[in-house]
């Protein structure tokens, strides 16, 4: 039951039109923009708001449901080696999909052609692949070791996050070449590669450059979004604890506690349908400096979070 935060008059520009299911966006060094459109291509937004062509070479995408081409970041590293990261919804078969993970070169000028993307290889593919078309998770952040972080959501399933040797409903962390870090927590039963588990579907995750400290926002049902600042193997509960219930108005587990599972740092109920994620740290609104920004897609909002020593 936090106070309001006082609010700050904003203007809203639109930059550019006629984009499909925008999901990731990451500015290149000159101020364009790399956007994801779910359906499965990859542009770039000019300065004056065009669009490119698609850029060749995006692997292609199961687009059903929530599934589709998804979140893009650039490498530490791009300004040297022009590396990037996509994550998408991999067709595994008919009807059968998971999430998965890419590093590719991105080529922005081919012989006076569109931008292509070469080197194009997975490091990362949940396991095991499911037949449904939600809760993909999808968002990948660098982290100051070089590791990568990324989210993966239950896949509508529940159960399966908590079972730590899938790699569904969980945070993921792996080193750039797809393998698991030594000092990740690799307990008994765990995968290697897993860094937290029982997660809905997280679609909002930042690290703060100060700290080092991961932040994510996922998806609850009926309320129950939460804000997590995940730890190395913590369980974070979902499915046996929740501050949501079910759509159809049932109770989800065993109420909102359980001893040996996390509580979240903040949660919303009415679900605010929680999406993207940002640490604000401009200086245009130098009030919102540390502040957290938070995507809601029921209503399509934006909230800012005032953060008081990790609360």
């Amino acid at each position: 039951n936090a106070p309001a935060a006082p609010q700050t008059p904003v203007r809203v520009e639109t930059v550019a039109t006629g984009i499909v299911n925008p999901w990731g966006l990451q500015f290149l060094p000159d101020g364009r923009m790399l956007v994801t459109e779910r359906p499965g291509r990859l542009r770039i937004v000019g300065k004056d708001g065009r669009l490119s062509p698609p850029i060749e070479g995006v692997p292609a995408v199961y687009a059903r449901g929530q599934g589709g081409l998804l979140d893009v970041r650039l490498a530490a590293d791009y300004a040297a080696t022009g590396s990037i990261y996509l994550s998408y919804s991999e067709p595994r078969g008919p009807g059968v999909s998971a999430t998965t993970v890419i590093s590719a070169r991105l080529e922005l000028a081919v012989s006076g052609g569109g931008a292509r993307l070469v080197d194009v290889r997975p490091i990362f593919q949940q396991q095991p692949a499911q037949r449904t078309s939600h809760h993909y998770g999808s968002r990948i952040v660098p982290a100051k070791d070089g590791t990568l972080y990324i989210t993966t959501g239950d896949r509508g399933l529940g159960s399966p996050a908590q079972q730590p040797d899938v790699t569904i409903g969980k945070v993921i962390r792996i080193n750039r070449d797809g393998s698991a870090p030594k000092d990740n927590p690799r307990k008994p039963g765990w995968a290697a590669e897993v860094f937290s588990i029982g997660h809905r579907n997280i679609q909002g995750a930042i690290v703060d450059p100060g700290s080092d400290q991961l932040w994510t926002v996922e998806h609850g049902a009926r309320g129950g979004d939460e804000l997590n600042a995940p730890q190395a193997g913590r369980n974070y509960g979902w499915p046996v604890i929740s501050y949501g219930r079910n759509y159809d108005g049932s109770a989800i587990g065993v109420g909102s506690a359980q001893e040996g599972m996390e509580q979240p740092v903040y949660y919303w109920d009415p679900s605010i349908a929680t999406s993207g994620l940002a640490l604000y740290d401009g200086d245009l609104f130098k009030s919102w400096k540390g502040n957290l920004l938070v995507g809601g897609l029921a209503g399509a909002r934006l909230v800012r979070l005032v953060m008081d020593g990790g609360r």
